[in-house]
């Protein structure tokens, strides 16, 4: 029992001591409520964005500011969905998005996908809070230069 507290006490010393070091994000003491940044201006050209690995959500390239997807309406299917796309020339979204649970293909958006901002994001211009080692697909070494 001894050798338990022995070890409880030290290991909280420890942790004392090295709380110092530990590094993080928040810019105010815990117990105040910091100002958020600014946020950056959202990327509005229109343009498809490259993807940098498969199956990644395509981000979104104009403002969604306002848009209303809630339970009874879904503003992003104005102009996305397959029956609108003809006369809107935006993209439709992936047949992927008309499966059930179960891989039936249904005539409107499976519930499970009708919630866009899930996956799909606005892109900003604002600048990385912390260092981004990503490294894109084609980036990668081949298995065939081994």
């Amino acid at each position: 029992m001894k050798k338990a507290i022995i070890f409880i006490c030290g290991a909280l010393l420890s942790s004392l001591l090295l709380a110092d070091t530990i590094t993080t994000l928040r810019s105010s003491p815990i117990d105040q409520e910091a100002t958020p940044p600014a946020l950056g201006n959202y990327v509005n050209d229109d343009s498809k964005q490259h993807r940098n690995y498969p199956m990644q959500p395509p981000i979104i390239p104009h403002h969604v500011d306002h848009y209303q997807t809630d339970l009874f309406a879904n503003k992003c299917l104005s102009c996305h969905a397959r029956k609108r796309t003809s006369e809107s020339q935006a993209p439709m979204v992936s047949v992927t998005h008309y499966m059930d649970r179960f891989g039936n293909f249904r005539a409107d958006v499976s519930p499970r996908r009708y919630f866009c901002r899930q996956c799909h994001v606005p892109q900003t211009s604002a600048d990385a809070t912390v260092e981004n080692t990503f490294i894109d697909m084609d980036d990668l070494p081949s298995n065939e230069a081994k």
